[in-house]
């Protein structure tokens, strides 16, 4: 195992921290007096818990991302906004949880992109660009369709680059990419050509915007498309990989109307390629770090890097093997902690010490925080509390929130709360919106192996309360059965 060692010790219980990384008073002082910081946010595309070196991966190297969560804050209880993509980044630019979002599902929009976040949503990128940020996102959007108010550039974003569409975002040699209003064909990947790869075209474009935004601050957003799906990296990163592992070839989509258009591509050596994308991943974390240091820019830079929900179960990939869940039960689509809990590392040199942090917090936590940490505007509305205190070393002055609520339209519509140590699950919804709860105990058991409901039902109640209170009905996304026999 890579790492300190404090983040290894961790891992054998999958829930404590070794060090809440409070240091001495000076350094809130000190982020107060650094003039707009730049930050840049790295987002992974359905990157489990353990995939990572310093988090207990056995085949894969991250020697970067190690690094960068050696010399930062590593918080061991931090949570995606849902368990699929759309409702989570919905959360992470809206500040509000999928109870109040207004994307709460991965709803397609043909011939390309999803169901729009309205531009009545004050987004964090118009924040910090009224604030005066230059914003850049670079990789796959999911929260509108090209040229409506969910678009990137309606929502506060100044340069775009990437994916417009998730769908289209399975595929990673696809016919075209997105430069803010423009198509950009990829003509070298017409028909079935497999010539440039969209992760590498991405990158550069996310090192020139850098370049571009030297001398002025910046927030970077890089919602990387690795590893979601699709399961192929270039010849030169799967080499060293391809007979490593014993392989079940998957049989996927070589030809037809969704080849490179959502179909996921066959793939004769998945575990290889599996590893060969996170180390490209890795690799390109590195080289943006690179890039900061180059310039000059990285102790004035706060870096995030985290994932948008649980490992996933498609295009052949086998989470199981790699135990990318790590300690925790379920995957993507499930709102066990599996599908939820996430790896999240914060650094900033001089500003954000060094040690892991146990403080629970979610995506929609993330607008309140850089909003403070920036002077932003943040909507009086949120479901947001800023963890900036805890970043900044004094976790004991840390505000706490007294719950953490998330709720999933598909699979037949289900709920999940966190209060302290609890955590209650209920599942089918729209068949029964009085299904009966799950209740655990994550403190004893992280895993989610014992159910406890039937001895605690004074707690069953009592979550289940705030499961009710924390659902606002949505007339798109729905989640009880009762809303669709209302209409």
């Amino acid at each position: 195992m890579q790492g300190s060692t404090c983040l290894g010790l961790f891992l054998a219980i999958g829930l404590y921290s070794c060090s809440s990384g409070s240091g001495d008073k000076t350094l809130q002082d000190e982020a107060s007096q650094t003039t707009n910081p730049n930050i840049v946010y790295i987002l992974a595309d359905d990157l489990g818990y353990g995939d990572l070196g310093f988090t207990g991966q056995e085949y894969i190297e991250t020697p970067n991302l190690d690094k960068l969560a050696a010399e930062g804050m590593f918080f061991t209880q931090h949570y995606s906004g849902s368990t699929v993509c759309a409702p989570s980044r919905s959360t992470l630019v809206s500040g509000l949880h999928t109870g109040h979002a207004p994307v709460r599902g991965n709803y397609e929009i043909q011939p390309e992109g999803q169901y729009p976040l309205p531009d009545s949503v004050l987004t964090v990128f118009e924040s910090l660009k009224a604030s005066g940020y230059t914003t850049g996102a670079f990789g796959k959007w999911g929260l509108g369709y090209p040229g409506s108010e969910g678009d990137p550039n309606n929502q506060g974003v100044d340069v775009f680059y990437g994916y417009n569409c998730q769908r289209m975002g399975h595929n990673y040699y696809p016919y075209h990419l997105w430069h803010n209003q423009d198509s950009v064909v990829l003509e070298e990947n017409a028909g079935t050509s497999l010539e440039l790869y969209a992760p590498n075209l991405i990158h550069e474009q996310t090192l020139k915007f850098i370049d571009d935004n030297q001398n002025n601050p910046f927030f970077l957003y890089v919602p990387s498309i690795i590893p979601h799906a699709e399961l192929i990296a270039p010849e030169e990163e799967m080499a060293e990989h391809v007979g490593r592992f014993e392989e079940t070839p998957y049989q996927g989509v070589d030809e037809g109307p969704t080849y490179k258009i959502g179909g996921y591509m066959s793939q004769e050596n998945p575990r290889a390629a599996f590893v060969a994308m996170v180390e490209l991943l890795d690799k390109q974390v590195g080289e943006i770090l690179a890039k900061l240091d180059q310039l000059g820019l990285r102790e004035n830079t706060l870096v995030i890097f985290t994932s948008d929900n649980g490992p996933h179960l498609e295009g052949g990939a086998d989470p199981d093997f790699f135990n990318s869940n790590g300690p925790f039960r379920g995957h993507k689509r499930d709102l066990y902690e599996g599908g939820i809990r996430v790896p999240m590392i914060a650094n900033w040199p001089g500003k954000i010490q060094s040690g892991s942090n146990d403080h629970p917090s979610a995506f929609w936590d993330v607008y309140a925080t850089l909003a403070e940490l920036t002077g932003s505007e943040i909507p009086e509305n949120t479901d947001g509390i800023s963890f900036a205190t805890a970043l900044l070393g004094k976790s004991e002055e840390q505000a706490q929130h007294k719950y953490l609520y998330w709720e999933f339209i598909e699979q037949g519509g289900k709920q999940a709360v966190r209060k302290g140590d609890w955590k209650a699950i209920r599942l089918n919804l729209n068949k029964d919106p009085n299904s009966p709860i799950e209740l655990y105990n994550l403190t004893e058991d992280p895993g989610e192996q014992n159910n406890l409901a039937d001895q605690y039902p004074e707690r069953v109640e009592e979550l289940k309360a705030l499961m009710e209170s924390s659902h606002r009905p949505n007339p798109v996304f729905k989640l009880y059965a009762s809303e669709i026999d209302a209409e």
